[in-house]
């Protein structure tokens, strides 16, 4: 099937809503991530929110990467 649409791919496709509902937004030393529950105890690393330049050269928020829910800053949780 062809589908001649100007309208952008996301609205006549919408992401399923069930792949946002284990992201959140944390902190991790002062790092702002956009995480993703992997097993009880860790966050997988999905998205750096951060603009400092410095966070994205820091292998231990790089996206993929595991995080244990106790390392996470007290306010991590926005």
């Amino acid at each position: 099937m062809i589908l001649y649409t100007m309208m952008p791919h996301d609205l006549v496709f919408p992401p399923e809503t069930s792949t946002f509902g284990n992201q959140q937004m944390v902190s991790y030393q002062g790092i702002p991530l956009l995480v993703e529950n992997s097993d009880p105890q860790n966050v997988r690393v999905i998205r750096i929110l951060s603009s400092d330049p410095q966070h994205f050269l820091d292998e231990r928020v790089c996206p993929g990467a595991k995080i244990s829910f106790a390392s996470l800053d007290d306010d991590a949780y926005f």
